[in-house]
């Protein structure tokens, strides 16, 4: 029994020594900083945001009509394709308004021959001024109704007044029409207007801002348009903003506006609906800051900042609009505050961090491979 004691001693007192030599090298070491990437603030010239649900239609919508009485003898166009200024649509019946033309010309010529043989005889006094007057004023009125039936007879080929997509005929072959009946549309599309509304509210706070020094609009008022189509692809064009109206709908709170923009290829049709951005408002020394740096509180918006001595500190903000994947800030940031940007839920107010990286350099570490690969 006593060489059993004196051998569990020695175990004994290692056992204590191991338990003191961790405890010490436990309160020794110091708290792990917390490891975090961090963005720096910097105020910069940004566009305003302004996109709009919008709507095509044709710069012209026209309708073709018969311009005299007669019966359509043939269509030349297939409905719904695309016709050219001046392109020959109906053709109708003609006989009657030849014949017109005829018997205008031999009026015409009869009063023509009355007037050469006058007007010398009058030179010599040998007839009067009435008869004179009577024979000229005979050739004029020939001359007139010549003209109008050469007009009527040319109204038989009824053609397109401008370029654009023709709708389906409104009467068919064979049947008879009269003096202004409609034969069908011709929409068209080049230059295409884009219609849309801006809400009320987000006029007065762009107006609110350029008061207050915060918004700079274009020089002379002359806005860019840009399209989004419905497949969404960005539409190979720019246009402009021609119109913006002076009053609000009363029943929809909107305000209505157009812009303009050239469809010689055809991609914009009338009706379709697109997304339309309305560039040219500029945000001069705008704080932008990446949506994820943001917590919202029941008390507000707050970022978490680092000091010059690593130790975060809980900044409240107020944010307005979202620019993409970024937040305005209107105010609590001035410009030079590192954001942290990774690692939030760990970090805490008053505790130290230890920086890992920026996003600037993330940046160009994410750009060097795609320069290298370009450059390959």
């Amino acid at each position: 029994m006593k060489y059993r004691v004196l051998s569990f001693l020695p175990l004994l007192c290692l056992f204590f020594l191991t338990a003191c030599n961790e405890n010490t090298q436990s309160q020794a070491q110091p708290t792990m900083a917390v490891p975090v990437a961090v963005i720096t603030v910097q105020p910069s010239d940004v566009s305003w945001p302004a996109e709009f649900q919008a709507q095509a239609s044709g710069s012209r919508a026209v309708e073709v009509r018969a311009r005299v009485q007669a019966i359509i003898q043939k269509r030349l166009y297939e409905e719904g394709d695309f016709v050219k200024q001046g392109q020959l649509l109906f053709q109708l019946e003609r006989d009657q308004y030849e014949a017109q033309v005829q018997q205008a010309e031999a009026q015409f010529n009869n009063a023509d021959r009355e007037w050469k043989r006058v007007r010398p005889l009058y030179e010599k006094n040998a007839v009067s001024q009435k008869e004179r007057d009577n024979a000229r004023a005979a050739l004029d009125t020939a001359r007139a109704a010549l003209r109008s039936a050469r007009i009527n007879l040319n109204y038989c080929q009824v053609v397109s007044p401008v370029s654009g997509y023709s709708s389906k005929e409104n009467v068919t072959e064979g049947n008879l029409v009269s003096n202004n009946s409609l034969l069908t549309y011709v929409n068209q599309t080049n230059p295409m207007y884009i219609d849309f509304s801006i809400p009320a509210p987000n006029h007065m706070r762009r107006q609110q801002m350029q008061a207050q020094g915060r918004l700079t609009p274009p020089k002379d008022n002359k806005y860019t348009a840009r399209l989004k189509l419905l497949n969404g692809e960005m539409y190979q064009g720019v246009g402009e903003i021609r119109f913006i109206d002076s009053q609000v709908q009363g029943d929809t709170g909107v305000i209505k506006a157009r812009a303009v923009f050239d469809n010689s290829t055809g991609a914009i049709m009338p009706g379709q609906y697109v997304r339309l951005f309305m560039d040219g408002d500029i945000l001069p020394k705008a704080i932008l800051i990446p949506q994820k740096c943001v917590t919202i509180t029941q008390k507000g918006a707050i970022v978490l900042a680092v000091d010059d001595k690593d130790t975060v500190k809980a900044i409240p903000i107020v944010v307005s609009e979202s620019i993409g994947q970024k937040y305005l800030v209107d105010s609590g940031l001035v410009g030079g505050e590192r954001l942290i940007i990774e690692g939030l839920l760990k970090a805490r107010p008053g505790a130290k961090v230890r920086i890992t990286k920026t996003l600037e350099e993330q940046l160009k570490q994410e750009q060097s491979p795609k320069k290298a690969q370009a450059a390959k």
